[in-house]
């Protein structure tokens, strides 16, 4: 926790600090490690802004770190910064504020919600409870986060003998328990909501199937669904959340069709919402037939197409290469006074660069910037794909220009297409301009270019690399060490020195000239 709580501190003593807003929507995260390396999900509520002077917020992190470094347990830690008079009790802003830094570490965020609820309720002017439910909400999710779930659970019982314990509360806990796929666990969470005295209604259930979805186990979700259909009727609702898991987590055809069927055996008529999601299904995958025909069936039924429906509509039509009736949607759009946004353009432009026609998709990306319509990081990643090395270098320079990254996910993206173009060349280069970029790699990155190396037979440099990537704090992979470790022994008379190449133990350091790999 010390090692945690000395980071948060560095980070907020260090950085340009703003706290910024988090994602409205949710998503999930099986490992530590994602595609971005990004750690902060599933938590979608804006933290207050930092003031420019950040001093009662770096007093209140000094505090905690120094309580938490000196004291032998928890508790011995709560008592001495409830004992202390070096400075004042933290404010409900500097709290929430104070959480959030503290995020990566649930002991510490435990610790510091202990303070601040004992603290409120000591207090005369307030009295006790008043921790804003923000402050209750992100410890329960920094805990359930961490697989701390008995620090959350902590939490949940504290806030119920406050008497502030709220549905969100519980929904967060649901959330954590499937994401971490513990699904009997998350069931079991909402089942003992009521003996927590909170109220239990179908959006509560909802949010339970959501949270399933979210974490792949639809079929879960849609087998609760069913039943506990003497408690919650079949909606249109429902079924909409199990077909947008099966249409938008995994985009399986034969599921989505036999969902429909379903709603059709149990009585349920499909809303616009669920002809979106189906139209949506069949664009991605290119069923050019299907998309029409679901279209078609939305508008006799009496629903009205939104621009998202539209926008998939052009994407499946462009893709299928009818430009022509594509541009008729488009007209359509206008006529029908919808207003045309990025994502429409990016409907057109993204098939486009899959089917390698550039210069066409530079016109459209010309005609949309000239109607003041601003490209996002999905426009510009459908062009790298396509792009060579000087091209790439060129448009991450735009990128830059225009305020749309690159980010993380950018670089991943370009390391791996230039590996899987067996270009270890590029992707080398790509790697410079990222720090260039102040992108730090993650581990992601270190693996994708590690595994390419030595895909291409440059095993030495991949070495480097891979010590690079233990050395940032990193784990180390069990195949790789294996795979090192057997060819410095095959090689050891040429790779004697211990240096970086720490897999084997040397007895006696030799100072030998390193080979210079390309």
């Amino acid at each position: 926790m010390a090692q945690l709580l000395a980071a948060a501190l560095r980070r907020h003593l260090l950085l340009p600090h703003r706290f910024p807003l988090l994602p409205s929507r949710h998503v999930s995260l099986s490992t530590i490690h994602s595609s971005s390396d990004q750690s902060d999900i599933e938590y979608g509520h804006p933290i207050p802004p930092a003031p420019d002077d950040d001093g009662e917020l770096t007093s209140f992190l000094r505090r905690i770190s120094h309580a938490s470094s000196v004291a032998s347990s928890p508790k011995d830690a709560l008592s001495l910064l409830l004992s202390s008079s070096s400075g004042p009790s933290p404010s409900s802003p500097s709290l929430v504020r104070a959480l959030w830094e503290l995020r990566r570490d649930p002991e510490a965020v435990a610790l510091a919600l202990r303070w601040g609820d004992e603290c409120s309720a000591t207090s005369g002017a307030e009295g006790a409870g008043s921790l804003p439910a923000e402050a209750w909400h992100l410890a329960i999710w920094s805990a359930g986060r961490a697989g701390r779930f008995d620090l959350a659970w902590a939490a949940v019982r504290r806030m119920q003998r406050r008497g502030v314990l709220t549905r969100r509360a519980m929904v967060i806990l649901m959330e954590r328990y499937a994401a971490a796929n513990e699904v009997k666990k998350a069931v079991k969470t909402f089942d003992v909501m009521e003996r927590f005295k909170v109220e239990v209604d179908q959006s509560v259930f909802y949010s339970l199937l959501r949270a399933l979805c979210r974490s792949k186990n639809i079929e879960d979700a849609e087998e609760l669904l069913l039943a506990r259909r003497k408690f919650f009727p079949l909606t249109a609702e429902g079924f909409n959340i199990i077909l947008d898991g099966w249409c938008n987590i995994f985009t399986d055809v034969a599921e989505v069709k036999r969902v429909w069927r379903e709603m059709s055996n149990c009585c349920i008529t499909p809303d616009g919402t669920s002809y979106a999601l189906m139209v949506c299904c069949f664009s991605k995958v290119g069923n050019l037939f299907d998309t029409l025909r679901v279209y078609d069936e939305m508008k006799k039924r009496g629903w009205t197409p939104g621009i998202g429906v539209y926008n998939q509509l052009i994407y499946v039509l462009t893709r299928e290469n009818c430009m022509k009736d594509a541009r008729n949607v488009l007209s359509k759009i206008v006529d029908e006074g919808l207003q045309l946004d990025v994502e429409t353009y990016n409907s057109i432009i993204v098939p486009l660069c899959e089917s390698c026609k550039l210069e066409e998709a530079r016109e459209v990306l010309e005609d949309m910037t000239m109607k003041g319509i601003v490209p996002t990081i999905l426009t510009y990643h459908a062009f790298l794909k396509q792009e060579g090395i000087d091209e790439t270098l060129q448009l991450l320079k735009k990128m830059k220009e225009d305020g749309c990254g690159p980010n993380s996910d950018t670089f991943l993206m370009l390391i791996d297409k230039f590996i899987q173009l067996n270009e270890s060349g590029n992707a080398l280069r790509v790697w410079t301009e990222m720090r260039r970029y102040d992108i730090r790699p993650g581990y992601a990155h270190y693996m994708a270019v590690v595994q390419g190396l030595i895909k291409h037979g440059c095993i030495p440099r991949a070495l480097e690399y891979y010590d690079e990537m233990k050395g940032n704090g990193f784990a180390s992979d069990p195949i790789l060490d294996k795979e090192f470790k057997t060819f410095l022994l095959a090689n050891r008379d040429h790779w004697r020195g211990a240096g970086k190449y720490n897999l084997i133990p040397q007895r006696i350091k030799h100072s030998t000239r390193r080979t210079r790999i390309p």
